[in-house]
């Protein structure tokens, strides 16, 4: 099959990474893949993934000329590029839920993002919980592939960049951290205030250092990452959205636990006190209680640790996911009726319209609150004056 995926940007990321594995996978199985984006693909882009400097990367003015069987959209902002694209069949690769991206303050590009759910695209999606929510909010064909794992990359014995101590407990957090739903910031807060041993960290930003961190690993290669992994013993990730939520099972592949929040996707492999602490969000004593817990009891933390390496095992790599990922694509191809070019058009064109009308309503009302905020503070200001001018004339 000729298959498309539209990605946002060729960029270190989670959700980028998925998507090469199963570019490079699919490949293998003997298809014909393309990445489609507007971004000028370099060997810088892609230094922290080397296998993709085999992909075929084209831009979209280059994709019009060909013509696909299958084209996916990855995210939000690739949807409304799918009617650019020639091909007998459309659907959505779905990593989350991205409307939960966004704050309550951005609410007609929250809405918009929603619209991408309703525009009749089959989905494949990577969690438990996205699929469960599509299904039920919109009514959509959603079939459920799980992320794998690189085996050959994350695993317990191997180099690391500094051997694990026995006194002493080093804690990793992993994210951006100019992200807000990240929530590095706050994480690097409360393991300062638990008192632990070295705090590292792991981040897709690009700085070479970070308050309140005593050491910075920036924009690594996948295949540097796991040297971190077996460096740290706790990996402390208390973002608040996520997909399928990777990084604590990449931690335990390789030999350490998690405490993380009680996030979409953590269900999927994380037991409560058995191979992680899941703390309900913002519940920033707990996040501390078990640190110290940890950190004074070697002979649980070490339990836990076994029992993350029990979960690594069981869990499937990414050959088996992009076999899967394959069955579910043919099965779309073969059994389920996707939307034109002209309906994805129309659609885009209908959502679109309707998102810049709402915006600018928006504005208009915030533009007349801006006003009358401004009126008042004017009386205001007048009616000090006044006053002053006033006393003045009495005195």
């Amino acid at each position: 099959m000729k298959i498309g995926f539209l990605i946002y940007s060729p960029a270190i990321s989670g959700g980028t990474f998925v998507i090469y594995e199963y570019a490079k996978g699919l490949t293998k199985l003997g298809h014909e893949v393309s990445l489609i984006t507007d971004f000028n693909v370099t060997k810088e882009w892609l230094s922290w993934y080397p296998e993709a400097k085999d992909f075929n990367f084209m831009s979209f003015a280059e994709a019009k000329d060909k013509e696909f069987d299958l084209v996916y959209a990855t995210w939000w902002a690739t949807v409304s590029r799918l009617s650019e694209i020639k091909s007998k069949k459309y659907a959505y690769f779905v990593q989350s839920f991205e409307p939960y991206f966004v704050s309550e303050s951005q609410k007609p590009l929250m809405k918009y993002i929603e619209s991408t759910y309703v525009r009749n695209l089959p989905v494949i999606t990577e969690a438990t919980w996205i699929k469960k929510l599509l299904e039920k909010n919109y009514n959509l064909p959603v079939l459920l592939v799980k992320n794998g794992i690189r085996k050959d990359i994350f695993r317990n014995k191997g180099l690391a960049f500094k051997e694990r101590e026995k006194d002493t407990v080093r804690i990793l957090i992993e994210g951006p951290v100019d992200v807000p739903f990240k929530n590095v910031p706050k994480t690097v807060k409360l393991c300062r205030e638990a008192g632990v041993g070295e705090i590292w960290l792991l981040t897709s930003s690009d700085i070479d250092n970070y308050p309140g961190v005593d050491r910075v690993f920036s924009k690594l290669s996948i295949f540097d990452t796991p040297l971190v992994y077996r460096s740290c013993d706790i990996l402390v990730k208390l973002s608040y959205v996520e997909g399928m939520f990777g990084p604590p099972l990449e931690m335990f592949h390789c030999g350490g636990t998690a405490i993380v929040y009680n996030v979409t996707g953590h269900d999927e492999y994380i037991r409560h006190k058995k191979n992680a602490f899941v703390v309900k969000r913002d519940n920033d004593t707990m996040v501390v209680k078990y640190l110290r817990k940890l950190k004074n009891d070697p002979t649980l933390l070490k339990q836990m640790k076994q029992e993350a390496i029990k979960t690594a095992n069981e869990w499937y790599g990414w050959e088996d996911a992009v076999v899967e990922f394959e069955k579910a694509t043919q099965h779309i191809f073969l059994n389920i009726p996707t939307p034109s070019r002209r309906d994805l058009l129309s659609k885009e064109k209908f959502f679109k319209s309707s998102y810049d009308i709402y915006q600018e309503s928006l504005d208009l009302i915030n533009k007349s609150k801006l006003l009358k905020i401004e009126n008042s503070i004017r009386r205001v200001r007048k009616n000090v004056f006044d006053k002053i001018r006033s006393l003045s004339q009495d005195n």
